[in-house]
């Protein structure tokens, strides 16, 4: 069972197992390359590494569960054995089972639980969860995305979701809510549910958010038709996580660990926490 820090923010290391992610795709196909990605990622500050073997950007197909157990399988084993906390980042109930079965200690859902089977393989272990918000898929969720009001949308929707594994057993410090930054949401959506952080907080379940390096951060310091590219955007990221962590998110999924960390350092600091 993974325990949240008490006095600071976690810091979730993303290890994209796949060929196509947004930022990293390609890069740990290799399962010695992969481990050796999440421990430097843990000496450099990471508290869990989330390990993903399907992307799950814009425009991004599905994979068939055999491939996707093929490149996490190996990874999540040997981390297990290096003593490594681990989050799966699947949308698959037969993956999070397998995931958990290897030494898995939170199943991260991008799909929100909305599959029972995914809510039945939660509720049999003593794993922590993450329910995502997501609109569509991931093929199709940034052609049109639409809402009435979104922050009261996709807060209705996590608490929802979060009271049924609550039903089943968990307590509401192993379930972790995540609007979804990104997920079938455009700029105006992104920064309304950035500003209304505070509210998910107010929940009383820990606030997991993913920003780091996304489209938004490089429309928004560069233009909608001239984004920043993705190795330019670590500065927007390191802004919008110290955001968060003032507006009390107690989860950070981040890609660059170490100017994560110092960044969460200082806050804490500053803040009478460390």
């Amino acid at each position: 069972m993974f325990h949240l820090p008490s006095n600071r923010p976690a810091l979730m290391g993303i290890l994209n197992v796949t060929p196509d992610s947004f930022s990293d795709g390609g890069l740990f196909l290799n399962a010695s390359d992969a481990v050796a990605r999440a421990r430097a990622m843990m000496e450099e500050g990471a508290d869990l590494i989330d390990v993903g073997g399907e992307s799950t950007r814009p425009g991004a197909e599905a994979v068939e569960l055999e491939e996707e157990w093929r490149r996490i399988g190996g990874v999540l084993g040997r981390l297990a054995q290096l003593g490594i906390p681990v989050s799966v980042d699947t949308r698959k109930p037969e993956i999070a089972k397998r995931a958990l079965e290897a030494g898995a200690s939170v199943i991260n859902d991008v799909g929100g639980f909305r599959d029972p089977k995914m809510l039945e393989v939660a509720c049999s272990s003593r794993c922590s969860v993450c329910v995502m918000h997501m609109q569509g898929e991931p093929a199709t969720m940034q052609l049109e995305p639409k809402y009435a009001d979104v922050v009261a949308e996709v807060l209705g929707f996590l608490e929802a979701q979060a009271a049924e594994l609550v039903r089943c057993g968990k307590a509401r410090e192993q379930v972790w809510i995540d609007p979804g930054i990104g997920f079938g949401k455009k700029l105006e959506h992104n920064r309304s549910l950035l500003q209304a952080l505070p509210r998910f907080a107010q929940t009383g379940y820990p606030v997991l958010l993913g920003v780091s390096r996304k489209s938004f951060v490089g429309t928004v310091l560069g233009s909608a038709t001239d984004p920043l590219q993705v190795s330019e955007r670590l500065e927007g990221t390191l802004a919008v996580q110290a955001w968060a962590q003032l507006s009390g998110v107690r989860i950070l999924r981040v890609h660059d660990v170490r100017p994560a960390k110092r960044v969460l350092n200082m806050i804490s600091w500053l803040s009478g926490a460390r």
